[in-house]
């Protein structure tokens, strides 16, 4: 939270430096143009649509809840803290949330998502675009700048101090990133591959795992070639977006899947008598916006594997 508090304030200050921009302006390059079907725009898109919506970022949603669910049932008297339940995730000793956990930490998750997408993430996207919008667009220069031209660019158009807080916010964004990837690897190996090491030694072997390509990409490509592979890593995302949503738009649409409820309390030798059953299915408004969003995703990155095999991207 604190490195994604840090991006904010850089982007303010850069946003602080920016002149004779009117909100209307502003406002109306939220609304969809032909500039998205224009030259690199789908390519852009979906490179600003990766680097938002991280597919890894579901598992490491999924496993935090995890650890929420835990302790709600053990505050509420729903799970026996000293049974192996409580802390194991075995075959035998399987736990299973009682319903008045699942719907605490939905509400929680859904309010928690909500506002880090339409807050953090939202303003940091727009201030990237704003910033760009205001004080490149009329650079002839800046369309092929990559990323130490862009630095220079603020530099000289903005302000000498616009540059290095740019720099600064991409180093923190980037640390951030790599946080995240770490976790969900991390969730990944501990309940897919049932891989449990030391926490020290996970966190070196991952850290090592995800800053290695860097290195070597950086190495190889050079400084002309970062923009490229950082835009690519971006599209690479957006591309499996559709891989990761599918099965999860089916499954929680799917009430054979979504059945919660009718288990006892957890750790005790006379089990409480069970709940009734409940389905948590998505709403059928839901599935429709899920199907309908997949659907622009996956045209999206048709296209743009379309445009990238024709040369034109």
């Amino acid at each position: 939270m604190c490195l994604v508090l840090g991006v904010v304030v850089c982007f303010c200050i850069q946003l602080s430096y920016i002149r004779d921009t009117s909100v209307g302006e502003v406002f109306r390059g939220y609304l969809p143009s032909s500039a998205v079907v224009e030259g690199d725009g789908i390519y852009l898109s979906c490179g600003i649509l990766g680097a938002t919506v991280m597919p890894h970022s579901l598992y490491l949603g999924s496993g935090i809840v995890q650890a929420r669910l835990r302790h709600f049932d053990i505050k509420e008297g729903n799970l026996d803290p000293t049974s192996s339940a409580a802390y194991s995730d075995d075959d035998k000793n399987y736990y299973r949330p009682s319903l008045a956990a699942i719907r605490s930490c939905l509400t929680h998750s859904t309010v928690e998502v909500v506002l880090s997408l339409c807050t953090f993430a939202l303003f940091v996207n727009s201030a990237i675009l704003i910033m760009a919008g205001a004080s490149l667009y009329d650079d002839p220069t800046a369309t092929s700048a990559d990323l130490f031209g862009i630095y220079n660019l603020l530099f000289d158009t903005i302000a000498p101090a616009a540059g290095t807080i740019f720099a600064l916010a991409l180093l923190l964004s980037g640390t951030s990133a790599g946080i995240v990837c770490t976790i969900a690897g991390q969730m990944l190996s501990e309940g897919a591959i049932h891989w449990t090491i030391a926490p020290w030694m996970r966190r070196l072997i991952t850290r090592a795992i995800s800053i290695t390509p860097s290195i070597i990409i950086a190495g190889v490509v050079g400084a002309d070639g970062l923009s490229a592979a950082l835009n690519g890593t971006q599209v690479a995302l957006s591309v499996a977006l559709p891989f990761v949503t599918a099965p999860l738009i089916y499954f929680t649409c799917r009430e054979q899947y979504m059945i919660v409820g009718g288990g006892s309390r957890q750790g005790e030798d006379e089990p409480r008598p069970a709940v009734d059953q409940v389905s948590m299915k998505s709403h059928w408004i839901v599935a429709i916006l899920a199907a309908l969003v997949w659907l622009v995703i996956t045209i999206m990155n048709v296209a743009l594997l379309v445009l990238v095999g024709m040369g034109k991207v």
